[in-house]
C-alpha cells in the first residue's frame, strides 16, 4: 500500500427528501458523519435546512482530492436549475435510488 500521507478525500453530494421535491448540495471531508448529522438535524427538529425539509437521503455524490476543487464544484452545482442538477444525478443513478447504504 502506498504511503497516503497527506493525502485526503473530500465530497461534493446531493441529499433530497423522501419524495425527492428537494434538492440539497453539500461538501464535507466525511459523508458517513454528514448523512448522519443531517438525519439527526431532522430528528431534533431544529432550525435547519435538512430538518425543515425532510432531508438528507444522498442521490449522488463526488470524491476530490482537493478541497478547492470539491468547494469549486458545490458552487457550480448550486448555480445550476433543478432540472441539470437532475439530470447529473441520472448520469450515475438512472433509478435515483437512495445511496445512504453505502456510507452505514
Amino acid at each position: 500500500m502506498q504511503n497516503q500521507e497527506g493525502y485526503h478525500t473530500y465530497y461534493v453530494y446531493i441529499i433530497t427528501n423522501k419524495t425527492k421535491t428537494v434538492l440539497y448540495t453539500g461538501v464535507t471531508n466525511h459523508l458517513k458523519t454528514r448523512l448522519q448529522q443531517h438525519h439527526e438535524s431532522i430528528i431534533k427538529e431544529s432550525n435547519t435546512f435538512a430538518s425543515r425539509y425532510n432531508v438528507h437521503l444522498l442521490l449522488h455524490y463526488e470524491k476530490y482530492t482537493w478541497i478547492q476543487e470539491a468547494i469549486a464544484r458545490e458552487k457550480e452545482i448550486k448555480g445550476w436549475r433543478r432540472e441539470k442538477k437532475l439530470n447529473l444525478i441520472k448520469t450515475g443513478n438512472p433509478a435515483m435510488e437512495f445511496l445512504n447504504y453505502k456510507f452505514l
